[in-house]
This record gives C-alpha cells, structure tokens and sequence, in this order.
C-alpha cells in the first residue's frame, strides 16, 4: 500500500475547517439574520456584536409590552441625550433618520423606560411571556406612601421598579404614580435581603437613587433605529426636570408621634385658617410658577410640614423663600392681579427684600429672600418703626420636592439643619408667641438703614 503523504493530509484538514467556517459564516448571514428580522440586520453592519445586542434587547422588549398592551415610554438620559441634540430631523421623518443604529446602540449597560401604574394591572402574563422569550426579571417593591397617613393602610406595598435582563443588556421599568398635587412620583429602589445584589450592577441605575417627582410629561411616538418608541415631547426639559427632581416625603410616622405629645388644633379656627392658608398657597404657587420663579416653603410653613405635615393653626401667615437671583420685577404686579394687593415691601433688591401680600380674613403671605456667600445663606428683615435691620443666617442647602397640602413644592432637602437653623434644638416643642425679631436661634443685627433711604426700604400700605 502507498504510503499516504503527511503533508496532504494536513493539507486537506485545513481546506475541509476552511469550507466548514464559510458555511457557518453564510448560515449566520443569511439565515439568522433574517430570522432576527429585516431591520437587526440593516443596523448590525456598521456596529459590533455588543453594540448590537443592546438594540436587539430593546426590540425584544418593546415587542413584549406591545404584546401586552403596556405603554411605556423612553426616560434613559444617556439615549434622550443624543436624541435631542437630532431631535427636529427625528419628529420630521417618521421612518427614522437613517439604518446605522445611533441611538439604542450606544454603550451603556441599561435602556430605562417607564411606565404609568393606572395603565397596567396584569403583570402576571406579561412574566410568563418574557421568560418564554429568554428575559430574566426582577420586581423591587416597597411601601405606598400615598397611604402613610392613614393608620389602617399605611404599609401597604407596591411595585416601583421592574427588571428584565436578556443576555449583556437589561431594561429598567420605572412605575410612575399620580400624586394628589397632579404629578407624578417615582420611588426608590431598595433591594430586599433575599435578593440577588448581582442581578444587575443596581449602582449605575439612572432612578432609583432617591424617589423623583415629576410634571406629566407630554409625549411624542418617534421611529429611532428602526424602532416606534414614544419619548417625552421636550427631552430637553425632561432631562433638566430629572437634574433636580429629588423629592422628599413628609415624615407621617414622626408628625402622629407629635399629635401623641400636642394633640391637633381642631377647633372652627383652626380648620378655617387651615383652609385659607391652603388656598393661599395654591394661589402663591400658580402665581409664581406662571412667573418661572422657583420658591420653596420656609420659616413657620416649613416648619409645619416638617413637624406635623400640616399648616400650624396659630402661625396666620403662610412663609415662602426665593433665592434674590430668582427676583423678577414682575412679582409684584402678578400678585396683585391676583386679588393679593401688597402689604409692605422692605428692603431693596440688593439687600434684605421682603415682600407681604394680604390674602383672605387677615392671612398674610409673607415672601423672603434669601442671599448666597460663600460659606452660607441669608434673608434679612425690617423693623418699621425703627429701620432697625436684622439678619437670619442658614448653612447652605439645595432643593427637593415635596407635597404639601395637595401641592407640588420645594423645601430645603436639608430640611433639618434649616429648621434648627430658625427655631433651634428645640423645635418641636410647640411655641406659641413668638418675636421674629429675638426668638429665631439665627438672627442677628444688622445695622439701621439710612434715614434718607426709609421712604424706598420701608414701605406699607
């Protein structure tokens, strides 16, 4: 018998792999990629494989809710991002700019969307189906604060964040809920103990740090990357509203301890002046949002959300602070338009501003201003009679949402340090006389201001 050459046949081994590789290169052409449908292949030509993976996640995902029913609109600020600086050429092709996958390819390790809880109730089937389409999902759950002020419901839990991870990618499901201030309130995301910390890298997350509080968006359908998704209208002012869109939630735990030790005010008075002081405060605050000046609750009326969640009966004002960079001229004359003519205005523009207004039976709307140094904030105040001049000093803090009688509004997120700033260690004690002038635990003298001035820093009507 001949005797076989090695060399052929290590020949005929490499040529026989090289057949067997084009023929696995053709089938994935040819066959996988039409199976993954018409559009994954247009956008995998110019991208890598990962990159890829993250559109064809997302399609996935979009075609599972769209099998439920599930609006769901995009919140990922990294995508909205980059959608917005093309926004005009996307609102005006409806079939998407180009085939090159831009957007949904772009690194990252989550695509967030959310979703209005009044929307969907039958998360069950929806579980199912994902699972059948290769998705792993994690429910994170937690506490209804909306009930936490009623006794018998607080505790009450409900879902807040979704997870659906396929492959390297994974979509964040943010459950949106409606507010009785009319907006919308997201909450945190805490893993429970018997859940996989390593489910997700949970600490790249975009939402769930801290709850949010949110206007109703309007929205926009949009193809991107082949893909109809809706997106809010302006994802610019989406993306600057998510930027300070912290919000804290009133301590309803804390403010029944407080009614244990100081039973409520539930005298005819007192629910009256309630009442007033909350129409007060609507007005105040569509007043100033109409202006685009931001504002948020301060001294008393802080004080009384802090505490109690509620107006404080015997304060008879309603107490705002706005930054003196926030000023508008046109203050004033809204006000006014309003049916709050002015009751004094103290100070100048420069120094220690202060303006009241009088509302409804006597109560008053007090707004201060407030000035930034370097190592602290201040608002200043006016003695009439004297032209005496006193200053309130508070360390330096920044804004969060709350609600507050039916209302979206800001307070300090430092809101403890703020208040012991004002009415010192003591501050829940209940204090019924007080001297803004020497009770304040900040205050300090000012100086007088220069009798030749008092005619424009000392004005009441």
């Amino acid at each position: 018998m001949q005797k076989i050459n090695r060399n052929v046949v290590l020949a005929l081994l490499s040529l026989t792999s090289l057949v067997f590789l084009l023929f696995q290169l053709c089938y994935y052409k040819f066959y996988l990629s039409q199976k993954n449908g018409a559009a994954f292949s247009k956008v995998r030509g110019s991208q890598s494989g990962q990159d890829s993976t993250r559109w064809h996640v997302v399609r996935k995902f979009l075609g599972l809710i769209s099998s439920h029913n599930i609006p769901v609109y995009l919140i990922d600020p990294l995508i909205l991002g980059l959608v917005d600086k093309d926004i005009e050429q996307i609102r005006s092709s409806p079939d998407g700019l180009s085939p090159e996958c831009k957007y949904f390819c772009a690194p990252r390790d989550f695509t967030t969307f959310a979703l209005l809880d009044k929307t969907w109730k039958h998360e069950v089937g929806l579980f199912r189906t994902a699972e059948k389409m290769g998705f792993q999902w994690l429910k994170i759950i937690n506490k209804d604060p909306r009930l936490d002020g009623m006794d018998d419901l607080s505790g009450v839990e409900i879902p807040l964040h979704y997870i659906f991870k396929l492959a390297s990618h994974a979509i964040h499901l943010v459950v949106f809920y409606e507010r009785s201030g009319n907006f919308l309130w997201h909450g945190p995301l805490r893993l429970k103990k018997h859940m996989d910390r390593k489910f997700v890298p949970f600490r790249k997350l975009h939402f769930g740090r801290y709850p949010g509080a949110y206007e109703k968006p309007e929205l926009l359908l949009v193809s991107i990357d082949d893909l109809k998704v809706q997106i809010p209208k302006n994802p610019s002012s989406f993306l600057e509203e998510m930027s300070h869109s912290r919000f804290l939630e009133c301590r309803y735990r804390e403010a029944r301890a407080f009614f244990q030790l100081y039973p409520d005010d539930a005298s005819l008075d007192a629910v009256e002046f309630r009442k007033k002081a909350k129409s007060l405060l609507h007005l105040a605050a569509l007043t100033l949002n109409n202006l685009g000046v931001k504002f948020w609750l301060s001294s008393g009326t802080c004080l009384g959300w802090y505490r109690q969640c509620n107006v404080i009966p015997h304060s008879k004002d309603v107490d705002l602070g706005i930054f003196i960079r926030d000023y508008k001229a046109d203050i004033i004359p809204a006000f006014q338009k309003a049916g709050l003519p002015l009751k004094h205005k103290f100070g100048k523009v420069e120094d220690s501003l202060e303006l009241s207004f009088q509302g409804e039976d006597g109560v008053k709307l007090d707004i201060f201003f407030f000035y930034e140094e370097d190592d602290y904030i201040w608002n200043g105040g006016t003695q009439a009679k004297s032209g005496k001049k006193f200053k309130y000093l508070f360390p330096k803090f920044t804004l969060c949402w709350t609600e507050f009688v039916e209302l979206k509004v800001h307070v300090p997120c430092e809101t403890l340090q703020y208040v012991e700033a004002n009415y010192g260690p003591e501050w829940k004690v209940p204090v019924k006389m007080w001297d803004w002038k020497s009770s304040p635990s900040n205050v300090q003298d000012n100086g007088v201001w220069p009798v030749d001035e008092w005619d424009d820093v000392i004005q009441i009507y």
